[in-house]
Parts: C-alpha cells; sequence; structure tokens
C-alpha cells in the first residue's frame, strides 16, 4: 500500500470557521481524497496541526514549527508522496515575514523530503488567501493589512520553488477561498473543491 502524507496546518487539520470545531473526516480534502483513492491500494495520512508554520516559533503555541517535526514524520509513515500546504500562519504580525521569506521556509521543508528520500514525490500547494478584514474585530488579531497582501504573493513564490526542486504544483487559491464566516479557513465546498484538484495533479 502507498502512503500519501498531508501535512499542513488548519486548513488540512480541517478547522470549520462557522463553528470552530472539525470538519468531519468525510467532508475535509484529505478525507475525500482518501475517498476517491480507496480503490487504488492508497492511504492519506493526515498530518496538519493548527498554527504550523513553515519555519518559525508561535510564541503562543509549543510544537508549530513545521522544520521541527516534518523529518520524524517522514520516518515514521516513509510516504510515496508528501503533498505540503503551509504558510497562511507564517503571514502572522508576529513573524513579520515577507513571501519571500515564507518561500524559503516552504524551501527548507522540501530539502527535508528530499533528503529522507529523493524518490518521494512532493506536490506543494500554495495556501488560499487570507480574506479581507481578516484582522477586524472577531476575526483573528493575528493578522493585518499586510497579512492579507502577503498571502497573496505566496503562490508565485512557491511555483518558483517548485520549478526549482521539481516538485508538483498547486495554487489553492486558484480553486478555493476562505469562508464568509472567518475569512481565513477553507468551507466545506472549500473542501471539496480542493480535494478534486489535488486528486487531478496526483493522477497526472
Amino acid at each position: 500500500m502507498k502512503q500519501i502524507l498531508c501535512f499542513g496546518d488548519s486548513n488540512t487539520w480541517g478547522l470549520d470557521g462557522e463553528t470552530g470545531k472539525r470538519f468531519p473526516w468525510e467532508e475535509r480534502w484529505t478525507g475525500i481524497l482518501q475517498e476517491k483513492l480507496a480503490d487504488r491500494d492508497i492511504r492519506i495520512v493526515e498530518e496538519g496541526l493548527c498554527g504550523r508554520t513553515t519555519i518559525f516559533e508561535d510564541p503562543l503555541r509549543l510544537g508549530r514549527r513545521g522544520t521541527e517535526l516534518l523529518p520524524t514524520l517522514l520516518e515514521t509513515h516513509t510516504p510515496d508522496a508528501v503533498v505540503l500546504m503551509l504558510g497562511t500562519n507564517d503571514c502572522k504580525t508576529f513573524y513579520n515575514a515577507s513571501a519571500e521569506v515564507i518561500g524559503l521556509g516552504v524551501e527548507r521543508l522540501v530539502e527535508q523530503i528530499r533528503k529522507a528520500d529523493k524518490n518521494i514525490r512532493i506536490l506543494l500547494i500554495s495556501p488560499i488567501q487570507l480574506g479581507e478584514g481578516v484582522w477586524e474585530q472577531g476575526y483573528d488579531p493575528e493578522f493585518n493589512e499586510k497579512s492579507v497582501e502577503v498571502s497573496k504573493g505566496l503562490k508565485a513564490v512557491y511555483q518558483k520553488v517548485a520549478e526549482k526542486y521539481g516538485c508538483d504544483f498547486l495554487a489553492a487559491s486558484d480553486v478555493a477561498e476562505p469562508s464568509k464566516e472567518d475569512r481565513e479557513h477553507l468551507n466545506e465546498e472549500g473542501h471539496k473543491k480542493l480535494a478534486e484538484a489535488v486528486l487531478e495533479v496526483l493522477a497526472a
């Protein structure tokens, strides 16, 4: 059985911006992907964590730095492919990072995968854009206007990283957008669209 490791943040974990709870497995893009691939002897390993970044330490929550955990997960699961989607949390005001700096963080993660096994197929996904006003009262104060602009620049940066390392590439922002409820996370329809897009790339 082949294994696909999906490594990401709350949009891989499946946070529902409307309820603040987790979407059921069958509604998350990873669960939908598993259902679509069930007859192909493929197992989806879902490794999403709210607040996860590429390289930054979260001053409010421990264990969020992606580069700290990914090598362990690669050794644990020995995946045939990795679907990597991080970067939204790197846009937080804590880090004051540009899209280019976040891209360097993504490069470190790609290098860790290549070091573990150069034959692992990598699908690098640039995340959905943050919604306008995500920083306003009642939404997420960890972001500001600059965060939204940085999130818009991730697609171009990640595409260059994918080309540099020979990865497959998908821009989640091309197929989905943040929910109106929290301006940050995928809604149920967004999970469906992302799953379909990921499946199309993997099948190709």
